[in-house]
């Protein structure tokens, strides 16, 4: 195995595109890194650069202690699993596995015993005779991973190769090739644009926005610390609800006006917003940060805002409950689905302040104070 590093690296498209913009990021030897980010941000376009199957327009790409820039992508010593699976209807299964290993040339005893050890380590040894027609989706993803552990390379790269696969198939899937990094302790990137994926998944997690890294870290780090409005938008399910308002006075008190109530700025938060008292800032809140009395430990006359109930959703022992106040049309409070409460009505939503975020203006306003965890 190796680490991989990318220096100002920089892809721009003909007519002056820019969908990678000065990406920085070194991935040490074993590691487990997720390029995070919705569609269109640069994160696949960043692996097929790794991989050679994307020119840079600037920048170096090192794969070990080698600069591989110029190096073809059959000589970069990686194994890339891609969405479509990409296996040779006309194959067996095992023919599929071994074909790469047949192309260099190696001894047939060689290419059994990898192909095998594959195969038991993925669990379709009883598969190896099929075509690819007579799979399940499943089962197909586990022959593209076997075809990509038999040529042992110092880098395997993944572009989102469970997006084809029904829900409960995805989270089987994704225990899985943890299990399988873990025990081969491959260095590992991986392209994604589900962020529980991400969360499970990742020794660290890169979230990217308009082919910029917008944070780099452990996935608990940037879900409880994010790094600006963005980020903390992005992960989390559901996500992270945001407050448009103003800081003010009341005597010796600092507030947060949300425009239809008032809520106190806690004691960890003030020194930090104190010099803002009279501009706009946003308040975040994660949805399992919110709740109604009945169920509150945190519940105050000081920190609570008059929410409608839009809608509920019930998820067996806690229930999603859609919230809007005359400012803000759509929060979601993660609740107890005994709650008692009911479409239509008007009820305090208590915020524990404790865990709530700040933020500057806009659509990636910087963090401007959270609580460390």
């Amino acid at each position: 195995m190796a680490s991989v590093t990318l220096k100002d690296v920089v892809k721009v498209y003909e007519g002056g595109v820019k969908v990678v913009d000065g990406f920085n990021l070194e991935i040490a030897d074993r590691e487990f890194v997720v390029l995070v980010g919705p569609s269109g941000c640069g994160k696949s376009t960043t692996l097929r650069m790794i991989a050679g199957l994307e020119e840079l327009s600037s920048g170096t790409i090192k794969i070990g202690d080698r600069v591989v820039n110029d190096v073809p992508p059959k000589d970069r010593d990686i194994a890339m699993v891609f969405q479509s699976y990409a296996l040779y209807p006309h194959m067996t299964v095992y023919e599929n596995m071994v074909f790469a290993l047949k192309l260099r040339g190696l001894d047939a005893a060689v290419i059994h015993e990898k192909a095998m050890r594959a195969a038991k380590i993925l669990g379709i040894e009883g598969l190896l005779d099929r075509k690819p027609k007579a799979l399940s989706g499943g089962q197909r993803q586990r022959v593209a991973v076997g075809r990509a552990i038999v040529r042992e390379p110092k880098c395997f790269l993944f572009d989102e190769p469970l997006s084809n696969l029904d829900a409960k198939l995805r989270v089987q899937m994704r225990a899985e090739i943890k299990q399988l990094h873990m025990s081969l302790h491959a260095t590992t990137v991986y392209v994604t644009h589900d962020q529980e994926e991400a969360m499970t998944l990742g020794d660290r997690v890169v979230v990217m926005k308009d082919g910029v890294i917008q944070q780099c870290d452990g996935a608990l780090e940037i879900y409880h610390n994010p790094a600006n409005r963005f980020v903390a938008g992005f992960l989390g399910s559901p996500p992270m609800n945001f407050f448009e308002g103003q800081l003010v006075r009341e005597g010796d008190r600092l507030l947060f006006d949300e425009g239809t109530a008032k809520v106190s700025v806690p004691s960890w938060a003030s020194a930090e917003l104190a010099p803002r008292a009279g501009a706009a800032v946003v308040m975040g809140v994660r949805p399992e940060a919110m709740s109604d009395q009945a169920s509150a430990r945190f519940a105050t006359a000081e920190n609570a805002i008059p929410m409608r109930v839009t809608l509920i959703q019930p998820l067996g022992d806690k229930m999603d409950v859609v919230l809007a106040t005359e400012r803000h049309p759509h929060a979601v409070a993660h609740v107890d689905a005994h709650a008692g409460i009911r479409v239509g009505e008007t009820l305090p939503v208590f915020i524990d302040t404790e865990r709530v975020h700040f933020f500057a203006p806009g659509a990636v306003g910087e963090r401007i104070a959270t609580r460390r965890r």
